[in-house]
């Protein structure tokens, strides 16, 4: 049961003091005391010790440094991995109460060797009252205290629990014993009630009494909990941010800019008042270490409305240019602290985490956690395996739950307990991102887990984090910024040119840059690849570094699929064409054509047409998107909105109509400053594939990151110009090489290669030089049959100018019958004799068939050259703009498919696809076309349809579908 709802009940039946006890863990005790606060019930706070299912002791703080110190307890047994110890350890804040029947002081035969501590008590439950006559605790009344574990609310939740429990153990239900299970008993009930059951042990009722007075727990909610100075005293670190944003001043502005010195000083001037100094030095010191090491990064979200940020470069978009407000990121009246979302490249991202958490401390430094809930699909899946059905009926159970098959007493018990399931948390897991820096150490508000990632984690989500007063810092991985930087040495390597990939203002402004955008030939740049967003690109003429910040928000699924995006590019296309509901609307959405695109729209319609200030459009604005929980503050400024606009004369329709535009876009925009930072890095990203193409595609596919599959990008690469090339002994290195225009595939590329085969091999290379022959090779290197097996499949070793079918007779000829031994070159070379073998055909088709069993995809042939037929379409992707409103025949490689659900719960399908010459094209296929011809899986389609154009973007509206056959496989 959530905190807040046991506390609300707890006060319902009279109950005035409780304490929460959760086991193994500290997770809910922030929002149990607010919810304690709030109805007036004095909280205790503690943990209860298990291993497994063995109660130990209860561990009760008297206050909130004995909460620490049990939080610092369990932290130390979850980061070493030790199990608890049978017996707490003494902790002078902190009182222990043991099982009536499992303690370390019953005797089970042997001399008792240990005295108790002072804090050491023994917990009576009411059913054991009646055993104290003849127990030896009855000689020691002063150790026992009342102990009633309150696992859920009645008792007709005890069904969810034995559930709950038979997932957790990973068993049937039917299998559950006792001792896994809460008692029935456990449930909440009224002080008198309870007080009923010691009435003949009147000390016990004392004793417990006195506990509750002696204990107490609560958390500071009104100060920010981060780090508090980063110099070591606030005036400094005032000090220092003020010296380091004019220096920013005067590397991003020249020294002589008003408008920014004025909004430099502005949000200085907030910053200090706020408390917030030493975050913003904290994220500088982070940028600092990494630019030292030459990773790069994206600073993003709301963050980068700050000039302050953009001066210490924690960002790169100039808020000025963009006219971002600062208070979208911090305002006085913005309860939840402000974040900075910094990403770095997947490959450096954890070099910079351990800089961070040794830097600031392990104690002081912990991730965010999160706490997943069962939901859809895994309520299911965990359901059917507790009663027991097999993998078939809970695959057909998860897939088609309204199929009749599911329709038995077995499937309705599973739906029953589904539905109390349904949202109750799962298990504690990790942050994408979020690091939390902290002034106290962390154990003063949790325990933390130690996930496999190996670095400490908060047991509380982001937003009790934020009810605590903590800022988290994202420190985020993607892998654009991989390819970006990975680019850009491959440049130097293959060019000896050194490539600044900052010069973002003049990248903005590169006429080939330009062109390429406005065309969508943008296949393999961060965020502005997918077919959705190539189709927006050339809809939109998008030519303009604020047109791609305007097109990286309404490609968001909120927006596109409210219909504004429609209506976006419409009013694009005739600016003519629809009025402005008011002078002030055009005023402020002239530049998105009244269209609120970003969050800050919302912000600036709020402030400019009602007279909000813009610390409370901030919070109206939050509050509609679901990131505010006060709804009495929403109702004040809601209020206000409108009697602002009654003061100004506005008539009720117009005021209504605007409050209605901003209700529904609130909820799905996105902040302008987010889509300027993705800008950013699409401009850096395009800018590498205009000039530097073929190293650009090399890095891209060495990251592993792009909207499409590895195939797609070799295809890119060959477009531009490049020769591809199979995988080879001399030339080809771990991952894929560029050498001039020639693309050598790397080993990291093919299946079933091992790891420690090629680092063997190429270690051996860059030592000794290349391989003369296969003999060399296998003189040199310790390698099995099975790995040479696929390097030659893979024609790996063509360099020997033997075919495949003489280089395997060969390899089989020496390692055959051979066990694998330490590579060692003959003293004496031996003359080998030399076999003659008949001359054995290789087919073109053969290798091809190898290479789409061992990469994926052909290589030396074009996938359309396996098929059947000599057929390619009566038209390619150039041709359709020509044929619009004809039907004809197409033949397309499948690359991808979106899904998407209509209104009436139907599926219709985007594909798309590459044509003979390997260009793009699209497709739509509604309902009704697709139940008679779907999809089918990875190849090559005979599509039929009708080609359609909207703003200058071809399509095909599919009538019918078939996957064509390849050609069989000759090797078998």
């Amino acid at each position: 049961m959530a905190p807040e709802t046991m506390v609300e009940e707890a006060a319902r039946v009279g109950i005035e003091v409780l304490a929460l006890t959760d086991i193994n863990n500290s997770t809910g005790m922030v929002a149990f005391v607010k919810a304690c606060h709030k109805h007036g019930i004095h909280p205790m706070g503690g943990i209860e010790f298990r291993d497994g299912d063995l109660h130990l002791y209860t561990g009760i703080a008297r206050n909130p440094k004995g909460f620490q110190a049990l939080n610092e307890f369990l932290s130390y047994h979850n980061e070493t991995g030790l199990p608890l110890p049978h017996r707490a350890p003494p902790m002078e804040e902190v009182w222990f109460i043991y099982d009536f029947r499992e303690n370390p002081w019953e005797n089970k035969g042997k001399k008792r060797r240990t005295k108790m501590r002072d804090q050491e008590l023994i917990g009576v439950r009411p059913g054991e009252v009646n055993q104290l006559l003849t127990s030896r605790w009855s000689k020691v009344p002063e150790r026992l205290v009342i102990r009633h574990p309150v696992s859920f609310l009645k008792e007709g939740d005890h069904a969810l629990h034995r559930h709950l429990r038979a997932i957790d153990h990973n068993i049937l239900l039917s299998q559950l014993k006792p001792s896994q299970l809460a008692g029935k008993s456990e449930v909440l009930i009224p002080p008198d009630l309870l007080h009923c059951a010691y009435e003949d042990h009147p000390s016990i009722l004392r004793n417990t009494e006195s506990l509750m007075k002696d204990c107490w727990m609560d958390f500071d909610f009104t100060t920010v909990k981060n780090k508090k100075t980063f110099t070591g005293t606030p005036h400094d670190d005032k000090t220092l941010l003020e010296k380091l944003a004019m220096e920013g001043m005067a590397y991003r502005y020249g020294g002589h800019n008003r408008e920014a010195l004025r909004r430099i000083k502005h949000e200085l001037e907030i910053i200090h008042r706020l408390g917030f100094s030493s975050y913003f030095l904290i994220t500088w010191d982070v940028i600092r270490y990494s630019m030292a090491r030459g990773f790069y990064h994206v600073g993003r979200g709301s963050g980068a409305n700050s000039i302050v940020a953009y001066c210490l470069r924690i960002t790169d978009v100039d808020p000025i240019d963009l006219d971002l407000y600062f208070e979208r990121f911090i305002n006085p009246k913005r309860t939840s602290p402000p974040d900075f979302d910094i990403d770095f490249s997947w490959k450096e991202r954890d070099e910079v985490l351990d800089y961070i958490f040794k830097r600031y401390g392990r104690r002081h430094t912990a991730f965010i956690g999160t706490m997943s809930t069962f939901r859809d699909r895994s309520i299911f899946r965990e359901l059917g395996k507790v009663y027991g059905l097999p993998k078939e009926e809970i695959d057909l159970l998860v897939k088609d739950p309204e199929s009749p098959m599911n329709d038995n007493n077995i499937t309705r018990r599973i739906y029953e307990a589904g539905n109390m399931l349904l949202d109750f948390p799962n298990m504690r897991s990790i942050h994408a991102g979020g690091v939390l820096i902290s002034e106290e150490p962390l154990s003063c508000y949790t325990a933390l887990d130690m996930p496999p990632k190996g670095f400490p984690t908060a047991q509380f989500d982001m937003y009790v984090a934020e009810e605590l007063g903590f800022e988290k810092l994202d420190i985020l991985s993607q892998r654009g910024i991989g390819h970006i930087k990975e680019c850009a040495d491959i440049v130097r390597y293959n060019q000896g040119i050194e490539v600044d990939v900052h010069r973002v203002d003049q990248f903005k402004k590169d006429p080939r840059v330009i062109e390429q955008l406005k065309t969508g030939e943008t296949n393999g740049c961060f965020y502005i690849e997918s077919p959705a967003m190539r189709g927006l690109l050339t809809k939109l003429k998008c030519n303009t570094y604020r047109s791609l910040v305007a097109a990286s928000s309404i490609i968001r699924p909120g927006v596109s699929q409210s219909g504004m995006m429609k209506e976006y590019i419409h009013r694009f296309h005739h600016p003519d064409d629809f009025q402005y509901l008011h002078p002030i609307m055009e005023e402020q959405l002239k530049e998105t054509y009244g269209v609120m695109v970003y969050q800050e729209d919302v912000i600036k319609v709020c402030h400019h047409f009602a007279g909000l200030d813009l610390a409370d459009a901030d919070v109206l604005r939050r509050a509609m998107s679901g990131k505010y929980r006060s709804r009495k503050e929403f109702d004040r400024i809601a209020q206000r909105f409108f009697d602002n606009c009654r003061e100004r004369g506005y008539p009720d329709t117009l005021t209504q109509e605007v409050w209605r535009q901003i209700s529904s876009f609130a909820g799905y925009s996105f902040s302008k400053a987010h889509s300027a930072s993705f800008a950013v890095e699409s401009f850096q990203s395009l800018y590498l594939k205009v000039h530097y193409p073929l190293e650009f595609m090399t890095a891209v596919i060495n990251n592993f990151g792009g909207f499409y599959r590895t195939w797609v990008y070799f295809n890119e690469a060959r477009r531009w110009g490049a020769t591809i090339h199979m995988p080879c002994v001399n030339e080809s290195q771990h991952k894929t090489s560029i050498q001039v225009k020639d693309i050598y595939i790397g080993f990291i590329h093919i299946q079933n290669l091992e790891t420690n085969a090629i680092h063997m091999l190429l270690d051996e290379r860059a030592e000794n030089g290349p391989y003369g022959s296969l003999e060399d090779l296998l003189e040199r290197v310790p390698i099995g049959l099975e790995q040479m097996v696929i390097l030659i499949r893979m024609n790996a070793l063509r360099f020997t100018g033997k075919s495949k079918k003489e280089l395997l007779w060969d390899v089989h000829l020496v390692l055959g019958n051979q066990k694998k031994k330490d590579p060692m070159r003959e003293l004496f070379p031996v003359q080998k004799r030399e076999f003659r073998l008949p001359e054995l055909e290789q087919t073109a088709l053969e290798n091809a068939y190898d290479e789409l069993e061992l990469l994926g995809f052909s290589v030396t042939i074009p996938a359309f050259d396996l098929l059947k037929t000599d057929f390619r379409g009566e038209i390619q992707a150039r041709h359709m703009l020509q044929h619009v409103g004809k039907k004809v025949r197409m033949l397309g490689h499948m690359v991808t498919i979106k899904y998407v659900r209509t209104k009436h719960k139907q599926w219709m399908h985007f594909g798309c696809f590459l044509d003979a010459e390997g260009e793009f094209f699209d497709v739509v296929n509604f309902p009704d076309s697709l139940k008679r011809y779907p999809y089918k899986g990875q190849g090559i389609y005979l599509i039929y349809g009708e080609i359609t154009e909207e703003f200058g973007f071809p399509g095909m509206t599919v009538e019918k579908m078939a996957k064509l056959p390849y050609q069989p496989d000759p090797r078998y």
